[in-house]
């Protein structure tokens, strides 16, 4: 094999495997009773007033969320595992952007789930209505 074949195939497994993966792996959680686990995080007051992805402005005291996959306007069922303790939010951005987190939620649901003093928690969420 040549050097120019080798770097073609590098190059396209770099390029092409991440995207296929990350569109077949939304394909399988966003039906209505999906769930998966992971590690969540809260967006920041700082964010306040910004415009999201579903083209709302971001308020840290409503129960919203952002997701990289799920259809914008999802209602999903989060729960801290580590507290047992769930909320039901809208998903209305996209991200997170750090590699590990699946989801961002705001602050008001960060509250509940009682998961701001470290600023992450482990996470099931649960898909109860596909957005449209």
């Amino acid at each position: 094999m040549s050097s120019k074949t080798l770097f073609l195939g590098a190059f396209l497994l770099i390029l092409i495997v991440p995207f296929v993966m990350h569109n077949w792996g939304a394909s399988i959680v966003d039906s209505q009773g999906s769930e998966f686990f992971g590690l969540a995080s809260f967006y920041g007051s700082s964010f306040a007033g910004q415009l999201t992805a579903s083209g709302d402005l971001f308020d840290p005291d409503l129960l919203t969320a952002a997701h990289r996959t799920l259809p914008l306007k999802t209602i999903v069922r989060v729960t801290n595992l580590e507290n047992l303790r769930s909320v039901v939010v809208k998903i209305t951005d996209r991200g997170p952007y750090v590699r590990d987190r699946i989801i961002d939620l705001s602050r008001r649901a960060a509250d509940k789930l009682q998961m701001t003093k470290n600023g992450v928690a482990k996470v099931r969420i649960e898909v109860l209505d596909v957005g449209k």
